[in-house]
């Protein structure tokens, strides 16, 4: 499928609750290519990517990855024994030909990528802008649908929410993300994310104020109506925001329970009106 002029992009066949319809692989240019997240370790994908080069009369001359999940990565490996491409990543993902970091001007077949470093939804995510086209290649830092797993110790909270707000120095119109379909408001998600993470910081601290003391009973306050396969997702975000707060000094841990900090305990009384409808 062309997505926009000299990028195609094909989908790989893991759908599921945390990856949609599948992972998002991106192929750009026209005779040497760069290929963006291979994918998770499937040879039926990879096929699928060494045939559509095939038919561009191209050739895969550089492999990225956003990050190292299993759903982006793996798939580099197979990719790089059947083409030869080297594999350019994060400096903390192993047995990478290049390293990348923030800042860097890779160059695609007449084009470059701008290596943005956002950290948050894990330690090694990178972006890749095409400041010319102010198009940007969002892998799992901003996704087409809903919003993004944190999960600590690799995600961090604190680290997403400034990864979100770097965003906004870039000239950025449209997001190809990792996975479902382009952001074409970038600017309106981004203040989405970021208003929707701040929400939820609410909601965790109301939660305590109400004697939610654990992670399991924030989650069954927050997150009833949720489908509950993704209920231990949310668990790690919970607990990636109350490392958060835990570093700002409102909350404490005291074995399987968080507890306000004096200083939050002062700072309003229990807010129940950020809760759920269901949770008031």
């Amino acid at each position: 499928m062309l997505v926009a002029p000299r990028i195609h992009k094909l989908l790989a066949p893991n759908p599921g609750p945390y990856t949609g319809p599948g992972t998002n692989t991106y192929l750009i240019g026209e005779r040497e290519l760069a290929v963006i997240d291979p994918g998770p370790d499937d040879p039926v994908h990879i096929g699928r990517i060494v045939e559509t080069v095939g038919e561009l009369n191209a050739r895969v001359g550089l492999i990225l990855v956003t990050h190292h999940h299993l759903d982006h990565l793996p798939g580099a490996d197979l990719l790089r024994r059947k083409t030869g491409a080297p594999l350019a990543a994060h400096e903390g993902i192993r047995h990478t030909d290049r390293t990348l970091r923030h800042g860097q001007v890779v160059p695609v077949e007449g084009e470059t990528l701008e290596v943005l470093a956002t950290p948050g939804h894990a330690s090694t995510h990178l972006c890749f802008l095409m400041r010319a086209r102010e198009l940007l290649f969002s892998g799992d830092h901003v996704v087409g649908s809903g919003t993004v797993v944190v999960s600590p110790p690799d995600g961090d909270m604190a680290a997403y929410l400034g990864s979100l707000a770097l965003l906004r120095q870039y000239p950025i119109r449209r997001m190809l993300p990792g996975h479902w379909d382009p952001v074409d408001d970038p600017e309106a998600k981004i203040t989405e994310y970021i208003d929707h993470r701040l929400l939820r910081e609410r909601q965790v601290l109301a939660c305590l104020r109400l004697g939610d003391e654990t992670i399991g009973a924030m989650v069954q306050r927050l997150y009833a109506d949720v489908d509950p396969r993704l209920h231990g997702a949310a668990g790690r975000s919970v607990l990636a925001h109350l490392l958060k707060l835990e570093h700002d000094g409102r909350v404490v841990q005291r074995g399987d329970r968080w507890l306000l900090t004096d200083q939050a305990v002062l700072e309003a009384p229990p807010d129940r009106s950020v809760l759920p409808p269901h949770a008031h």
